[in-house]
Protein backbone atom coordinates (compact mmCIF):
# COMPACT_ATOMS: atom_id res chain seq x y z
CA UNK A 1 0.00 0.00 0.00
CA UNK A 2 1.40 3.36 -0.97
CA UNK A 3 1.88 6.16 1.52
CA UNK A 4 -0.92 8.21 -0.05
CA UNK A 5 -3.39 5.32 0.19
CA UNK A 6 -2.50 4.76 3.85
CA UNK A 7 -3.07 8.43 4.65
CA UNK A 8 -6.46 8.38 2.94
CA UNK A 9 -7.51 5.26 4.89
CA UNK A 10 -6.49 6.82 8.19
CA UNK A 11 -8.38 9.98 7.28
CA UNK A 12 -11.52 7.99 6.51
CA UNK A 13 -11.26 6.14 9.83
CA UNK A 14 -10.84 9.39 11.75
CA UNK A 15 -13.82 10.91 9.92
CA UNK A 16 -15.98 7.87 10.69
CA UNK A 17 -15.05 8.01 14.37
CA UNK A 18 -15.87 11.72 14.42
CA UNK A 19 -19.29 11.10 12.80
CA UNK A 20 -20.12 8.34 15.30
CA UNK A 21 -19.06 10.58 18.19
CA UNK A 22 -21.24 13.41 16.90
CA UNK A 23 -24.24 11.09 16.59
CA UNK A 24 -23.76 9.81 20.16
CA UNK A 25 -23.42 13.36 21.49
CA UNK A 26 -26.60 14.42 19.66
CA UNK A 27 -28.53 11.48 21.16
CA UNK A 28 -27.31 12.37 24.65
CA UNK A 29 -28.33 16.03 24.23
CA UNK A 30 -31.79 15.13 22.90
CA UNK A 31 -32.30 12.64 25.72
CA UNK A 32 -31.40 15.21 28.36
CA UNK A 33 -33.75 17.78 26.83
CA UNK A 34 -36.69 15.38 26.74
CA UNK A 35 -39.18 16.57 29.37
CA UNK A 36 -39.89 14.24 32.27
CA UNK A 37 -43.41 12.80 32.34
CA UNK A 38 -45.72 14.55 34.82
CA UNK A 39 -46.10 12.77 38.18
CA UNK A 40 -49.10 10.49 38.45
CA UNK A 41 -51.98 12.06 40.36
CA UNK A 42 -52.41 10.87 43.93
CA UNK A 43 -55.04 8.20 44.43
CA UNK A 44 -58.27 9.52 45.95
CA UNK A 45 -58.65 8.79 49.67
CA UNK A 46 -61.15 9.38 52.44
CA UNK A 47 -59.83 12.27 54.58
CA UNK A 48 -61.71 10.90 57.59
CA UNK A 49 -60.40 7.33 57.29
CA UNK A 50 -58.71 6.07 60.47
CA UNK A 51 -55.42 5.40 58.72
CA UNK A 52 -55.16 9.12 57.88
CA UNK A 53 -54.86 9.95 61.57
CA UNK A 54 -51.56 9.90 63.45
CA UNK A 55 -53.56 8.73 66.48
CA UNK A 56 -53.71 5.18 65.12
CA UNK A 57 -56.42 2.87 63.84
CA UNK A 58 -59.00 1.80 66.49
CA UNK A 59 -60.05 -1.10 64.27
CA UNK A 60 -56.68 -2.76 64.98
CA UNK A 61 -56.98 -2.60 68.80
CA UNK A 62 -56.04 -5.77 70.66
CA UNK A 63 -55.00 -6.97 74.11
CA UNK A 64 -51.70 -5.39 75.16
CA UNK A 65 -52.24 -2.10 73.35
CA UNK A 66 -52.50 1.20 75.22
CA UNK A 67 -54.85 4.08 74.49
CA UNK A 68 -54.76 7.62 75.83
CA UNK A 69 -58.08 9.46 76.06
CA UNK A 70 -58.58 12.91 77.57
CA UNK A 71 -55.31 12.70 79.49
CA UNK A 72 -55.88 9.22 80.93
CA UNK A 73 -54.00 6.12 79.81
CA UNK A 74 -55.75 2.79 79.51
CA UNK A 75 -54.39 -0.67 78.74
CA UNK A 76 -56.43 -3.08 76.63
CA UNK A 77 -56.91 -6.20 78.73
CA UNK A 78 -59.02 -8.14 76.26
CA UNK A 79 -61.35 -7.91 73.28
CA UNK A 80 -64.69 -9.30 72.18
CA UNK A 81 -65.18 -9.84 68.45
CA UNK A 82 -68.90 -9.86 67.75
CA UNK A 83 -70.87 -10.90 64.67
CA UNK A 84 -74.54 -10.63 63.84
CA UNK A 85 -75.27 -11.80 60.32
CA UNK A 86 -72.84 -9.94 58.07
CA UNK A 87 -72.22 -7.15 60.59
CA UNK A 88 -69.18 -7.20 62.88
CA UNK A 89 -67.85 -4.97 65.65
CA UNK A 90 -65.47 -5.12 68.62
CA UNK A 91 -65.59 -4.29 72.32
CA UNK A 92 -62.39 -3.82 74.32
CA UNK A 93 -62.06 -4.06 78.11
CA UNK A 94 -59.74 -1.35 79.44
CA UNK A 95 -57.72 -1.19 82.65
CA UNK A 96 -57.34 2.47 83.62
CA UNK A 97 -54.37 3.71 85.63
CA UNK A 98 -56.61 6.15 87.55
CA UNK A 99 -59.92 4.26 87.78
CA UNK A 100 -60.33 1.38 90.22
CA UNK A 101 -63.23 -1.03 90.57
CA UNK A 102 -65.05 0.21 87.48
CA UNK A 103 -65.29 -1.51 84.12
CA UNK A 104 -64.38 0.69 81.18
CA UNK A 105 -64.92 -0.38 77.59
CA UNK A 106 -64.36 0.87 74.07
CA UNK A 107 -66.64 -0.24 71.25
CA UNK A 108 -65.47 0.07 67.66
CA UNK A 109 -67.77 -0.37 64.68
CA UNK A 110 -68.30 0.82 61.11
CA UNK A 111 -71.89 1.55 60.09
CA UNK A 112 -70.72 2.70 57.54
CA UNK A 113 -68.50 5.39 59.14
CA UNK A 114 -66.14 4.49 61.94
CA UNK A 115 -67.66 5.05 65.38
CA UNK A 116 -65.74 4.70 68.65
CA UNK A 117 -67.68 4.87 71.93
CA UNK A 118 -66.23 5.07 75.46
CA UNK A 119 -68.35 3.07 77.94
CA UNK A 120 -68.46 3.02 81.72
CA UNK A 121 -70.26 0.40 83.77
CA UNK A 122 -73.56 1.61 85.25
CA UNK A 123 -75.32 0.11 88.27
CA UNK A 124 -78.41 -1.33 86.65
CA UNK A 125 -80.67 -1.19 89.73
CA UNK A 126 -84.30 -1.44 88.63
CA UNK A 127 -83.50 -0.57 85.00
CA UNK A 128 -84.57 -3.13 82.43
CA UNK A 129 -84.49 -2.99 78.63
CA UNK A 130 -87.78 -3.02 76.81
CA UNK A 131 -89.28 0.44 77.09
CA UNK A 132 -89.11 2.73 74.08
CA UNK A 133 -87.51 5.44 76.20
CA UNK A 134 -85.41 5.22 79.37
CA UNK A 135 -84.30 8.16 81.52
CA UNK A 136 -80.97 7.89 83.36
CA UNK A 137 -79.56 10.74 85.44
CA UNK A 138 -81.90 13.19 83.78
CA UNK A 139 -81.02 12.16 80.22
CA UNK A 140 -83.67 10.55 78.03
CA UNK A 141 -82.52 7.70 75.80
CA UNK A 142 -84.56 6.30 72.93
CA UNK A 143 -84.43 2.64 71.94
CA UNK A 144 -82.35 2.17 68.81
CA UNK A 145 -81.40 -1.50 68.29
CA UNK A 146 -82.11 -4.94 69.73
CA UNK A 147 -80.44 -8.15 68.64
CA UNK A 148 -78.35 -11.21 69.46
CA UNK A 149 -74.74 -11.66 68.38
CA UNK A 150 -72.13 -14.41 68.51
CA UNK A 151 -68.80 -13.50 70.06
CA UNK A 152 -65.27 -14.77 70.51
CA UNK A 153 -63.10 -13.56 73.37
CA UNK A 154 -59.40 -12.61 73.37
CA UNK A 155 -57.34 -11.94 76.49
CA UNK A 156 -59.25 -11.05 79.68
CA UNK A 157 -62.90 -10.08 79.18
CA UNK A 158 -64.82 -11.75 82.02
CA UNK A 159 -66.84 -13.98 79.69
CA UNK A 160 -66.23 -17.35 78.01
CA UNK A 161 -64.09 -17.90 74.94
CA UNK A 162 -67.16 -18.13 72.71
CA UNK A 163 -70.85 -17.51 73.25
CA UNK A 164 -73.88 -15.39 72.49
CA UNK A 165 -74.95 -12.03 73.82
CA UNK A 166 -78.30 -10.28 73.64
CA UNK A 167 -78.16 -6.50 73.52
CA UNK A 168 -80.54 -3.56 73.60
CA UNK A 169 -79.08 -0.19 72.60
CA UNK A 170 -80.49 3.25 73.33
CA UNK A 171 -79.34 6.57 71.89
CA UNK A 172 -79.44 9.92 73.66
CA UNK A 173 -78.62 13.50 72.71
CA UNK A 174 -75.12 14.78 72.02
CA UNK A 175 -73.49 11.45 71.18
CA UNK A 176 -74.55 9.71 74.40
CA UNK A 177 -75.66 6.08 74.61
CA UNK A 178 -77.17 3.54 77.00
CA UNK A 179 -76.66 -0.17 76.39
CA UNK A 180 -77.94 -3.36 78.04
CA UNK A 181 -76.15 -6.68 77.50
CA UNK A 182 -76.98 -10.20 78.64
CA UNK A 183 -74.31 -12.88 78.13
CA UNK A 184 -75.43 -16.48 77.82
CA UNK A 185 -78.84 -15.79 79.32
CA UNK A 186 -77.35 -14.43 82.56
CA UNK A 187 -78.04 -11.14 84.31
CA UNK A 188 -78.51 -7.93 82.39
CA UNK A 189 -75.63 -5.46 82.59
CA UNK A 190 -75.82 -1.76 81.74
CA UNK A 191 -73.35 0.81 80.48
CA UNK A 192 -73.36 4.50 79.62
CA UNK A 193 -71.45 5.57 76.53
CA UNK A 194 -70.15 8.72 74.90
CA UNK A 195 -68.91 9.04 71.36
CA UNK A 196 -65.14 9.62 71.15
CA UNK A 197 -64.49 12.78 69.08
CA UNK A 198 -61.85 12.56 66.36
CA UNK A 199 -58.38 13.53 67.54
CA UNK A 200 -59.01 12.97 71.26
CA UNK A 201 -57.63 9.41 71.46
CA UNK A 202 -54.13 8.13 70.77
CA UNK A 203 -53.32 4.45 70.32
CA UNK A 204 -49.95 2.92 71.25
CA UNK A 205 -49.59 -0.62 69.84
CA UNK A 206 -48.30 -3.21 72.30
CA UNK A 207 -45.15 -5.21 71.70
Amino acid sequence: MSGITLVLALALIVAAVAVVGAVVALIVVLTRRRPSPPPAPAAPHDPFAPEQSVAGDPRALKAGDMVEYLGTRYFVRGSLRLREGGFTWSEHLLDADTIEGQKVWLSVEEDPDLEVVYWTEYEIGDLRPGDRTVTVEGVEYRRDEHGTADYTSEGTTGVGNVGRVEYVDYEGPGGRYLSFEQYGGGQWEAGLGERVPAGTMTIYPGS
